[in-house]
Parts: C-alpha cells; structure tokens; sequence
C-alpha cells in the first residue's frame, strides 16, 4: 500500500462513487477499479459493495480508508516540516476560507504574499464558515478564516468587523420593512442567527418574504432590478451597486456587525509558511478598511 492507494481510497471515501472518484484523479475507471481489486488481495478483504448510484463501504473498507486519511495527513505534515527546516520559505500553504472574504479580500492578500515569499504554494478551500470550521477541526488546514463566533481552543485573532446593512433599490421606511417584500438568500447558520435576531428585536411580525435566492450575489441583483429589500453584510456591497444602503442598528442603538477571525492551532507556527503569513496579516495588511 502505497501513497496512490492511499489517495484512491480517500478520494472514493469522499465521493462514494467509483466513476467520480477516477475523474477526481483523473484516471481511467478500469485503472482504479484495477488497484482497488489489488488492495482488497494484498488485505483479504472486500472494501466496498456496489449499490444503486454508488458504493458501500464494508467495515473493514472504511477502517482502510480512514487509516489513508490518516496517512495522507501525516505524509502531508512531514513533508512541510521538511520545507521548512530549510532556510527559505518555501512549502505550501494550507488555507480554509469563508467564501465571502475569499471572494472580495483574499485574493490581493495572496498576491502580496506571493510577491515576498515566491516560492510559497497555496491549497486554499473555501466555503461556509461552518465547512471551513470542520476543515479546521480535522487538520485538514493549517489557517481557517471564518466570520461569525466559533467556539475554538486554539488561537483566535479578530481580522474585520462589518456591520450588516438593508439594501433596495429605493428609498424605503426602514420602519415599515415588515411590509415590504423581501429576499432571502442561502447561507450559514451564523448569519440567519444574526438577521433573525436583528428581526425579532426590531419588528413583532415576521419578514414578508417573496424570493428564496442561491446565494448572495444573485439577491444583490434581485434587488438592483426593484424585486425587493434584503440585508447583506458591508463586505459584499460596492458604490457601484448604485443602492440604497441602511446600517442596521438594535433598539438599544447597537450596529449589527459581524467579525471575521483568524484560528490555527498554535503547533502550526512551527512551519515558517504559517508563521510568516499570520505576521503578514499583522503587520502588512489592513483588513478592516476594504483591501
């Protein structure tokens, strides 16, 4: 068994699917089927069963494809340590990111980094906070960038805060918002939490809601066509939306705002690619003022 056999098995275990999986590794599916047939020989096992739309695995397969998992992340790690036992920073750099700062901050920030430290590589995945926090929690990163309060162990450091604004293509009465129609969008836990609770301390009757959208840009440009209101955080908003924008506020006269954090364990700050770039974020990039 041998590190191809180990990402095979965890590509399959990711995509419960033998045809996904070989376009994933881009190799034919006889040539994968082929070294799974081998690795249920050299173990005397049978790995999976083939069911409607895909497989599933035996106990003794999973236990397999965890162990290749396992062994994927130790290889991963011993081969930055190896990088950066040299006196260059070199490596690559292991990052989960918030798909809404991955969008609009993350991709000067890289390009900054990249110019001092050419021969740094990055494995960047973006999504939900909620995703990227699980990335975090299995090693699977090394920095996780996530906006909304998480519950974390390891070092925590506030990048941005942003205040979540109403937005229409209109004039409106923010008072008579309830009335108004609205558009939703999907997206995670963390900010329903926050707009619901903006909601339920402003108005006494719930949204009247006519558009469930995909995710945020597509609400954007519901709104620049006059369909409805939405609320969005200041991170995706532009002067040239030509919109009306209005910074939401508690009873008590409290912005609504959302933070943005850095977390990493601190055993990563060994790596000099990691450590170097969090003092990067120290010290050579405002984020907090549109990058």
């Amino acid at each position: 068994m041998d590190e191809k056999d180990w990402t095979a098995l965890s590509v399959l275990l990711e995509e419960k699917n033998i045809s996904r999986a070989s376009e994933r590794l881009y190799i034919s599916q006889p040539a994968l089927t082929y070294r799974l047939k081998n690795l249920e020989k050299e173990f005397g096992i049978n790995l999976f069963y083939k069911i409607k739309g895909g497989i599933e695995w035996t106990s003794e397969g999973l236990y397999l494809a965890q162990y290749a998992e396992e062994m994927q992340e130790k290889l991963q790690k011993t081969k930055d340590y190896m990088l950066n036992m040299q006196d260059n920073v070199r490596g690559t750099l292991r990052l989960g990111v918030s798909s809404n700062f991955a969008q609009y901050k993350l991709p000067k920030i890289l390009k900054e980094f990249s110019t001092l430290y050419p021969n740094v590589q990055f494995s960047v995945k973006t999504g939900w906070s909620t995703v990227i926090k699980g990335l975090l929690d299995s090693s699977s990163v090394q920095l996780g960038i996530m906006r909304g309060d998480y519950q974390w162990n390891g070092k925590k450091k506030l990048l941005h805060k942003e205040r979540l604004f109403l937005i229409s293509k209109n004039e409106v009465d923010i008072e008579r918002l309830p009335e108004l129609p609205f558009i939703q969008y999907n997206t995670d836990s963390s900010l329903k939490n926050l707009i619901t609770g903006w909601w339920n301390d402003r108005f006494n009757e719930p949204p009247s809601t006519t558009m469930d959208t995909d995710r945020q840009g597509t609400c954007k440009e519901m709104v620049k066509h006059d369909l409805g209101v939405a609320i969005l955080p200041e991170i995706c908003l532009r002067p040239s939306d030509n919109l009306y924008t209005y910074g939401l506020t508690y009873e008590d006269g409290t912005p609504v705002q959302r933070d943005t954090w850095l977390m990493y364990n601190e055993s990563s700050l060994q790596l000099a690619t990691v450590k170097h770039f969090v003092d990067f974020l120290n010290q050579h990039v405002d984020i907090s003022v549109g990058l």
